[in-house]
């Protein structure tokens, strides 16, 4: 089942990206584009999401909605 967790993505001033949660404890990724970091993050959150699961049952987050907004990022 799909989730929505989320994120909190900054630009660092070594010109990574840096994306968080305070939903999801844990939740740290670190890309060189917005869209690198974004996938990274997906991996981590599923992995704790799983984690999380196995030890606690049900996971807290909502499932993903029928229709939502979202941000998209253009480089042009």
């Amino acid at each position: 089942m799909e989730r929505i967790v989320n994120l909190h993505i900054e630009k660092l001033p070594e010109g990574m990206y840096l994306a968080t949660s305070d939903e999801l404890q844990g939740l740290v990724a670190q890309g060189r584009t917005i869209q690198e970091t974004v996938e990274i993050a997906r991996d981590v959150a599923k992995k704790l999401l799983e984690a999380k699961q196995e030890r606690e049952g049900e996971v807290p987050f909502p499932p993903a909605r029928e229709n939502f907004d979202y941000p998209l990022i253009v480089n042009a």
